[in-house]
């Protein structure tokens, strides 16, 4: 095990309206194993108004301390008052590596940071590990679209990196741990030139959090094929995913993209109808537990990597498959 002087694994806790974004807590699960191999202590920092129960909950996911600041300007996400108190904490606590998650929130306030502690920054990470030699991050990312992957190590501290959701194992609760909760001082910027207009929910699908996702890629003839999906997605209780050409060609959301430039996805079931399988999308789905390939190509790179192979015309094969889920189900 090494161990150095100082520092330690910091997490960044994203929350918005009093609710721990899930990724935090898969931060967590790694931290926990960097902070072991270092020989260091795992804290993380949380931001934000009335959230003290927040706090209890990350300890209970392996934090040995947590920095609370708790203050009204810090109710909403606003990048430059979260930066100026992470900075500072940063820079007391001689933190050796600070992760965040690889969501809107994370990219946005992870470069401000980075540049503010003149240190490096490695985005999109999908794994990390400890250099047994000098005790470094090594962080590993996909580079040229998951072609080949990068192993990137940062000379200077803290070592920082944004870490995509859904590609480490979420950390274990446990009620019996203990820890420490430290409320800090909030640091009040007055004006930041950033103002709060007004809060939209989420329109759409959230693909990230399906169970089963059925996705299509350029074995579909014409947009409105995707009907055809969207009948069999609503049977199974799942959502519509695609591959990225067909996003670009604009036939659907982008909000529906699965792949190295979309979404990662991990859900129970992934059904891919006419995806041949390139390396950029097999990086966003290739940890679904079943994955199920529908294709009339026999040598489509997909099927090296599905559970289930289907060769076959998917005009053919969906239509009968929708046929025999209704009779199951009684429609």
């Amino acid at each position: 095990m090494i161990s150095m002087e100082e520092g330690g694994v910091m997490v960044f806790a994203e929350q918005e309206d009093g609710m721990v974004h899930p990724i935090t807590y898969e931060l967590l699960g790694k931290g926990r194993e960097l902070a072991e191999k270092l020989g260091k202590d795992l804290s993380s920092v949380l931001l934000g108004y009335n959230i003290e129960k927040e706090a209890l909950e990350l300890i209970y996911h392996g934090a040995d301390t947590v920095f609370l600041y708790d203050h009204p300007s810090l109710k909403d996400f606003d990048v430059i008052r979260y930066k100026q108190n992470i900075v500072s904490l940063l820079k007391e606590e001689k933190a050796d590596i600070f992760l965040l998650g690889a969501t809107p929130i994370g990219r946005s306030l992870g470069p401000r940071v980075a540049a503010a502690m003149e240190t490096g920054l490695t985005a999109d990470c999908i794994e990390l590990d400890i250099d047994g030699a000098d005790g470094s991050l090594v962080q590993i990312r996909p580079a040229f679209s998951g072609n080949i992957i990068a192993r990137i190590k940062t000379r200077t501290k803290p070592q920082m990196a944004t870490v995509r959701y859904k590609v480490m194992k979420r950390s274990h609760r446990d009620t019996m741990r203990k820890g420490r909760i430290v409320r800090r001082e909030v640091k009040e910027v007055s004006e930041t030139g950033i103002h709060l207009l007004k809060k939209e929910p989420l329109k759409g699908v959230d693909i990230s959090e399906a169970e089963v996702i059925v996705s299509g890629g350029r074995g579909l003839r014409k947009p409105e094929d995707f009907k055809l999906l969207e009948e069999l997605s609503r049977l199974l209780g799942g959502t519509v995913g695609s591959s990225r050409p067909l996003v670009d060609e604009g036939w659907i959301g982008r909000e529906h993209q699965v792949g190295f430039s979309g979404n990662t996805v991990k859900p129970k079931v992934y059904i891919a109808c006419g995806i041949s399988g390139s390396p950029q999308h097999l990086f966003g789905m290739r940890d679904s537990e079943v994955i199920i390939a529908i294709n009339k190509d026999p040598s489509a790179p997909i099927f090296k990597f599905s559970d289930y192979c289907i060769i076959g015309d998917l005009y053919e094969v969906l239509p009968a498959l929708i046929r025999e889920i209704k009779k199951s189900v009684g429609e």
